[in-house]
Order: structure tokens, then sequence, then C-alpha cells
């Protein structure tokens, strides 16, 4: 009587190391991939928590119809000027923009309005780099963050604020590797003498 022997031929074993070779490189590719791209997710937690900061900072400031300097801004209810009429401004109605020698970093004259903020750029502030209102540098090297606001028109058919009380603030960040973050927030002047 013959046993017949139990075994793999070549053409079998040939077959089974090209399909495990197979599987093994997708799994290989699949896991450099992922070890190479882990990082990015900090990256844009940091650019994130960046934005959140700077924008909650710029949606703090006063929005009144004078500049944070001026005698009236408690009492203006217009953006005109008249210093013998405490309803207007006494020397200068707010404009978007920082005035004359405010800086977010300055101690005497520093941003003091949400308007002021537009066109602020970490970039070419001085100094430069991720930094909190007091100057002290908050955000690793490597980020970058700009400030726009703008009068914007809100509201539907039964509520509508004007451009004049409304003001669109776009934070954005850049990190390492070109990942950016971009926020939006509203800041409306919701009583005239409110800050």
């Amino acid at each position: 009587m013959c046993t017949r022997e139990g075994g793999l031929t070549l053409i079998e074993m040939i077959v089974f190391i090209l399909v495990v070779s197979i599987g093994l490189t997708g799994v290989l590719l699949l896991m450099n991939k992922t070890t190479s791209r882990s990082s990015d997710p900090l990256v844009r937690k940091q650019a994130l928590a960046i934005a959140e900061g700077l924008l909650e900072e710029v949606q703090l400031m006063p929005f009144t119809y004078c500049d944070a300097d001026d005698a009236h801004v408690a009492t203006a209810q217009a953006a005109t000027v008249n210093a013998s009429d405490p309803a207007q401004c006494a020397s200068s109605a707010d404009a978007i923009g920082p005035e004359s020698g405010e800086t977010r970093y300055s101690v005497s004259t520093p941003l003091d309005h949400v308007d002021d903020y537009d066109g602020f750029d970490t970039a070419t502030a001085t100094p430069s780099g991720v930094r909190d209102i007091t100057n002290s540098q908050t955000g690793p090297a490597g980020y970058a963050a700009t400030v726009r606001v703008q009068q914007l028109a809100l509201g539907n058919a039964g509520f509508t604020v004007p451009a004049a009380g409304a003001l669109l603030v776009t934070v954005s960040v850049t990190g390492p590797g070109n990942e950016s973050v971009r926020l939006q927030g509203y800041r409306t002047r919701y009583a005239p003498r409110s800050p």
C-alpha cells in the first residue's frame, strides 16, 4: 500500500510567498504614510489654538463710535465730530485700522478698539512671532497670524444690523508644512455707548 505524503508543491509555495509579499508591502506602505503624517494633527491644533486666542482678544476689545481715547467715548451716539456735543465724538471718530502710533505691544499706545487690529500681521510686527497681548512669546516658532477686520451688514427679513454696526473679524494662522487655519467671528455694536 502506498501512502500519500502531504506538503506543498513548488508552484503553491511561490504563489503563497507572492501573496504574502504583496499584502505585507501594502501594510508597510500604509504604516509609513501614517507615521510620516502623525505630527500633522499637532501642528493643526497649535494653529487653531493661536487663531482662537487672537480672535477672542480682538472680539473682546471695545466697539464704540469714537476712538477709545476720545473724551466723549462713553456718550457718543454717532461717528461724527463735535467737541461741544457729548452725543458726538469730541476729537476723533473711530475708523478701520490702528490710529497713528498704536501697536499691539505698546504700553503707552496699544490697540484699543476692535477695528484697530485690521492689518495686524505677526510676521511684520515688531517683535515678530506669535506673542500674547503682553508681548510674551506664546506660540512655537514657525507660526504666523494675520487679522482682517471689515464692516459687514447682518440680518434677515425681521432683524438687521447696518454695516456701521457690525464687524467681521478674520484671523488666519499658518504653521509648519503650510498648515493653515482661518477663523471668523462677528462683533456688533449692540447699544450706542456700549464698549
